[in-house]
């Protein structure tokens, strides 16, 4: 190689050398300065509501099916065949203990009944003269017993026309709410013809519904239960006034029945209701708001807030064991304890170990010498 040549290609080598120097000299001290920049920025904070988990009394409960019963409940039905004289069945209406309902012709009972009363009359005008005769010794003993026996036939006939009569005039049993009914006057009933269905009205109605055989042998008398009518009614409180002695040997379970008191929001008997049933005793359990759980694919998670060692409070993600809802609060079973703060509101912006800073407790006010220090 020529000398020249060779001078030439030492230079730009040099020369490639001193900018490569110059570039990475340069790179490094931007990226110092942006690493001071860095340095002298402030943490990104999140701002949340905080919480603190609480201690209550909680009870395990299980659902069931019910049905709502009328104290008194009947179908009625006419015993005797006749003609409708008289209709007084209106569907929806209240009737009174003894109100007519349905009354059938009568018009040959009557007459007959007017018949034996005559001939009752008659019967006793020949037992007072038989007794008068009897005195005077003008007649025998058996002509007076023969006289007060046709007395008596006289009156168990008038009472056995009566008894039909009120047979064929229908009247309510008891205090209740007429159902739909299609008969009308004219209208010719063979014995046994349903008129209508009557619901007892009264201050309660009872609940049937069955449980599992476990849970029937931890029940008792007097226990309450919550009835949840269908549609946006609110829950109705109910006692449990009987439990069957017999567990259905097919499906294993026992029927209970209880009674809901008073009159307002009582469902309609024959109703299908939920009953919430208590398990087990009563136990201490972690409440939390709703809003402070976090549920993914991993499963529930909280975020605990506490300080870090420079005093600023951090969240820090707890794994937990969710139960059931309580109103705006739901129940952790496990993996936290009464006390803790945790972030509410605004907690699904956060992340492991994020600087927080308290935005309001005053809807989730914190216990006295718990209060959080802001950064």
């Amino acid at each position: 190689m020529d000398r020249p040549n060779w001078i030439g290609s030492a230079l730009l080598l040099a020369l490639v050398l001193l900018v490569g120097i110059a570039l990475a000299a340069w790179k490094y001290e931007s990226i110092q300065g942006e690493q001071a920049v860095s340095a002298n920025q402030p943490e990104p904070t999140e701002s949340v509501t905080i919480a603190v988990a609480r201690a209550i009394d909680h009870r395990l409960t299980t659902t069931s099916i019910g049905t709502v019963l009328a104290l008194r409940s009947v179908t009625l039905k006419n015993e005797l065949a006749g003609t409708i004289r008289e209709v007084r069945l209106m569907p929806g209406q209240i009737v009174e203990a003894g109100t007519l309902l349905v009354a059938l012709d009568v018009s040959v009972e009557e007459a007959e009944l007017r018949a034996q009363e005559a001939q009752a009359a008659l019967a006793k005008t020949v037992l007072n003269r038989r007794q008068g005769l009897s005195q005077e010794l003008a007649t025998t003993q058996e002509e007076v017993d023969r006289a007060s026996a046709d007395l008596d036939v006289a009156h168990a006939q008038i009472a056995r026309t009566k008894a039909i009569i009120a047979k064929k005039t229908i009247r309510a049993p008891f205090r209740a709410r007429v159902g739909i009914a299609d008969v009308h006057p004219g209208q010719y009933l063979d014995e046994g013809t349903l008129l209508t269905t009557l619901q007892g009205v009264g201050e309660a109605v009872h609940v049937d519904f069955p449980v599992a055989q476990q849970v029937a042998a931890g029940l008792r008398g007097d226990e309450t239960v919550e009835v949840l009518p269908a549609g946006n009614a609110s829950a109705v409180m109910a006692k449990i006034v009987a439990l069957d002695a017999r567990v259905d040997p097919t499906t294993r379970n026992a029927m209970i029945r209880a009674r809901i008191e008073g009159s307002h929001n009582v469902p309609t008997p024959g109703a299908s209701v939920r009953v919430r049933v208590p398990i087990g005793p009563i136990r201490t359990v972690v409440a939390v708001p709703v809003n402070a759980l976090r549920k993914g694919p991993g499963g529930d998670q909280v975020f605990v807030i506490a300080p870090d060692k420079d005093g600023r409070n951090r969240a820090h993600v707890r794994r937990v064991e969710s139960g059931p809802m309580l109103g705006d609060e739901i129940v952790i079973q496990s993996g936290l304890t009464a006390g803790e703060q945790l972030a509410a509101v605004g907690s699904f912006k956060l992340h492991d170990g994020i600087l927080v800073a308290v935005a309001d407790t005053s809807e989730h006010p914190l216990p006295e010498n718990r209060q959080l220090a802001t950064p």
